[in-house]
Formats: structure tokens, C-alpha cells, sequence
């Protein structure tokens, strides 16, 4: 792993000015090559084809020389790899059969996994070559490119799982939670201990980096959010640091609000991402100077640009100069972004002045 790497550095505790950047959802709809790619083949075809995938995880840092490849991959693959179907339909989303009772439950496969995730480990196998190779294959500076692997953590995944889907209310999952608790932290430990696999075996086949993704921790209260978010998290992250002593590890725990202290304090994770609503000053004050973060630019500046864009991005730096940081949003990039706009906040980060 090389230490040469700003991502890294930063992720290893180091301040640096002016902050790495790389955007949540970089590889996407808003870019043009990727719309094109898009026509050949659907979405889960694309995750699990590894020509298709390595290129889709390149695109952006071919366009804007980002700081950090993410897989092209999707947190749903791992109930995937467990058997529960899984569909992505334009206009709605994710539809998988929905797992309401035990039966459905022991319907799921775990020990099917290794097989089914094998072209995803490829495709980080192939993009680890890539990117740390000496020819740069059209990428600038490609040896200073972390390569982060990354999986949903488990509240969120069981969401989907329980669901069937995406949801506005959550219903079926606090049902649940609440009429049969054992069952929904039965799922929950199923996806600690298939989470924990699957990320280390990315780390095996050469993510330099591992991200967990846990975009509904905001809607628990506190003590389900300890239960379902933070204690998960908490053992991922040991299960990972087990095998692979000191790796870095970014945890997002989107919408956690005043939750995210402790989170912060009790998982061990290198670097917080913040979302959009999280107010830097009072979160910047109750966390130790130690913990990375990373984030917050709403999605929506970038989607307008301008000065506003410009303004809010270096207040974000500013205030977080004194700490490990890496730049990014909030969430992920708008679909209809402008991609001049994503020029000119890279532009605008990598020269801020002292």
C-alpha cells in the first residue's frame, strides 16, 4: 500500500492542504460515457461483467483525476449472492422478493456467496493492476489513485431485504423490529458476518481502501441506532482489522444527526463521512482531532455551480483544515449535474491557497 497516496495519508491520520477529493456516485448518469455504456447492458449485468465494471469504475478519473476509484458495484450484491432475486427497474429502484418471516430467511444461501461475487473480486483485481501500474493507461497521475472497495452495512442491506425495496415509511422493518425482534437481529447478524467476509476478500483482491455504507441510520432512534448501526459497524470493523491489522476503513452513517458522536467514538473507523445536514462547527468541536472526516458539499450546490458552489466548498476545507479531511458531497451526484460544474470543483479544491 502506498503511502505516497493522499487518500491514504489522510486515512493514516495526516493533514493535507489542499484536501484529497473524489465525489460519492462519480460514476454515473451525469457523465456522458457512462450514459453510452449504459445502453449495453442492464445495471446488475454491468456490476458483475468485470470489462464492464472496471471501466465504469475508470471513467471519472480518466475525465477529472480524482483521488480515489470506487468499484462499480452496488450494496445489494451481497443478498444477491445469498439467492433473494434482485431486480433494478427504471423508474423504481431495487424489487427484491421481500424476507418478512423465518421461512423466507432460510430460503437465503451464505454459502453460495464466493462463488457468485467472484467477477466483483475480479474486477478489483483487474483495477488494482491498473491503477498501480506504471503505464497510466489515460489516467493522470495514476499510481496517486486509491482504489476503495465498499459493501452496505447491515441496517441498511436488511432494509432493502425486509422491504423488497425502496421505502418512504420503513413499515414492514419497524413491524420487525418490533413484533419479531429476534428474526430482524438474526438478519443483522447474518450480514455482519457475510459484510465482514465479503470486505475482506475485496481487501485480498486489492482495495486499498473499504467504505461502509449505511445511508438509512437515520431514521432509528438512539438506542435502535446503538443496536442495529453502531454495534455492527463496530464488529465489521474488528472482523476486518482482525485479519488485516491497522486497514482503513470510511464509515457513512447518512442522516445520523447527534448520533454520530458516538459513532464516531465506538467504531474505530478511520474517517466519518458527513452528510449535507451535519453542521461541521458543532461536530468538528465534539470529536476527537484524530478521527478523519469526510465530506459535506450538498449535492445541490454542485448541481447549480457558481460561486455559491465555490464559496461553500472552501468554507468546508477551511473549517476542517486543522483535521484529516477528505472533500467530498454530501451524497451522491445528481443525475442532471452539469459536468463542467464537476471541472470546476475540482478546480476549485486542488487550488485553494494557504
Amino acid at each position: 500500500m502506498q503511502v505516497s497516496k493522499k487518500i491514504l495519508q489522510v486515512l493514516n491520520g495526516q493533514k493535507i492542504w489542499p484536501p484529497p477529493i473524489w465525489l460519492m456516485r462519480q460514476a454515473g448518469r451525469f457523465l456522458p460515457e457512462f450514459r453510452e455504456l449504459r445502453q449495453q447492458a442492464d445495471f446488475l449485468t454491468r456490476c458483475l461483467t468485470p470489462d464492464l465494471a472496471v471501466e465504469i469504475t475508470l471513467q471519472p478519473i480518466r475525465r477529472f483525476g480524482f483521488d480515489a476509484a470506487i468499484l462499480f458495484s452496488d450494496i445489494l450484491i451481497l443478498p444477491w449472492a445469498m439467492g433473494q432475486n434482485l431486480e433494478f427497474i427504471e423508474g423504481k429502484g431495487p424489487v427484491l422478493p421481500p424476507i418478512r418471516n423465518e421461512e423466507g430467511l432460510k430460503q437465503l444461501t451464505p454459502e453460495n456467496i464466493q462463488q457468485k461475487i467472484e467477477p466483483v473480486l475480479t474486477s478489483v483485481r483487474i483495477l488494482n493492476k491498473l491503477i498501480n501500474s506504471e503505464q497510466s493507461i489515460g489516467l493522470a497521475k495514476a499510481k496517486s489513485v486509491s482504489l476503495i472497495g465498499f459493501a452496505g452495512s447491515p441496517f441498511t442491506v436488511a432494509c432493502y431485504m425486509v422491504e423488497g425495496g425502496s421505502s418512504r415509511d420503513f413499515s414492514n422493518v419497524f413491524k420487525m423490529i418490533y413484533q419479531n425482534p429476534a428474526l430482524f437481529q438474526k438478519i443483522i447478524d447474518l450480514l455482519v458476518t457475510t459484510t465482514a467476509d465479503y470486505l475482506c476478500q475485496q481487501i485480498e483482491a486489492g482495495a486499498e481502501v473499504i467504505m461502509l455504507f449505511d445511508s438509512w441510520a437515520g431514521i432509528l432512534s438512539p438506542n435502535l441506532f446503538r443496536q442495529f448501526v453502531l454495534l455492527p459497524t463496530q464488529e465489521i470493523v474488528r472482523r476486518i482489522r482482525e485479519q488485516f491489522h491497522d486497514f482503513p476503513i470510511i464509515g457513512f452513517p447518512r442522516l445520523a444527526g447527534t448520533k454520530i458522536f458516538s459513532y464516531a467514538k465506538e467504531t474505530n473507523l478511520n474517517v466519518i463521512g458527513l452528510d449535507q445536514t451535519e453542521d461541521i462547527s458543532v461536530i468538528d468541536s465534539s470529536i476527537d482531532n484524530n478521527i478523519g472526516f469526510q465530506g459535506n458539499l450538498d449535492p445541490f450546490y454542485l448541481l447549480n455551480g457558481g460561486n455559491y458552489m465555490a464559496q461553500n466548498a472552501a468554507s468546508i476545507c477551511q473549517k476542517l483544515r486543522h483535521r484529516p479531511h477528505i472533500f467530498n458531497l454530501g451524497h451522491g451526484v445528481l443525475p442532471t449535474t452539469p459536468v463542467e460544474h464537476v471541472y470546476e470543483l475540482v478546480e476549485h479544491v486542488r487550488n485553494l491557497k494557504d
